[in-house]
């Protein structure tokens, strides 16, 4: 059976057995796996916390093309987001290892994801603020896949969004896309599904921006929850469903 050893993410686990855990992790050069590694769940188990969702791990798994699980043999946490100095963090590192398993194909790499994610780690360990790291990460997720609406010019009119008279965009349901407030067609003032001009700045600097650096970009909370609405509209399109930790985290935020 080849060896292979490679920077992961660790995106999920479940019990097996007595002792053991079934192991989802995205690798940097090898697409998702999954895999056994036995005696995960004992006391002094050689993985310690490396198993824990969306860890950063150094890993050496054994693979057999006629089996559909590896054999996870090593795990050595590189970056870990429960090192985060804040709840509101760590209440989010499902939500974002769900994220990134309903976007990882099996066996197919996907290096650009796994560096957003790699970098989104070490964002939160970081200290970054999560309600504007969470926005980033939806957007540039979105974007990868290719799914990310164009947020530059209105797709009725052409008119420029950012500078536009009202500015502001707003999500067109049937179309996927975003039109500017004079084109929208919902009647009765802005539609739910809207971005002032200062979220829409923000988009614009989300594609030029690293996520460690977050933090000096300044942004309303009010702007923040536009772009939450929307990508989560996104998001629910392109996946058929809402995830079930953005549930959760509705539900936690009351």
């Amino acid at each position: 059976m080849p060896l292979y050893t490679t920077d992961a993410l660790i995106l999920r686990t479940y019990k097996l057995g007595e002792a053991d855990r079934i192991v989802v992790f995205l690798t940097a050069d090898r697409g998702k796996k999954r895999g056994v590694a036995k005696g995960a769940r004992r006391t002094r188990s050689r993985f310690g916390a490396a198993l824990e969702p969306l860890t950063h791990a150094g890993v050496t798994y054994f693979e057999n093309e006629r089996r559909d699980l590896v054999s996870l043999n090593y795990a050595d946490a590189v970056c870990s987001p429960w090192l985060a100095p804040n709840l509101e963090a760590l209440g989010h590192i499902e939500y974002f290892a769900e994220l990134i398993d309903e976007w990882a194909p099996e066996g197919d790499p996907n290096p650009r994801l796994f560096r957003l994610g790699a970098s989104l780690v070490g964002a939160i360990a970081g200290g970054t603020p999560v309600d504007v790291l969470a926005r980033y990460f939806e957007y540039w997720l979105l974007r990868l896949q290719g799914v990310y609406p164009a947020h530059v010019r209105c797709y009725a009119c052409g008119a420029g969004l950012l500078d536009g008279e009202p500015p502001g965009a707003s999500l067109e349901p049937a179309q996927h896309g975003f039109t500017c407030l004079r084109c929208a067609r919902l009647p009765g003032g802005v539609p739910a599904a809207a971005l002032s001009r200062e979220a829409l700045a923000f988009l614009d600097r989300a594609g030029r921006t690293s996520p460690e650096r977050l933090g000096e970009v300044a942004v309303a909370a009010p702007a923040i929850r536009e772009l939450e609405t929307v990508h989560r509209s996104l998001i629910a399109w392109h996946l058929e469903r809402e995830p079930k930790s953005a549930r959760v985290l509705r539900e936690l935020r009351g």
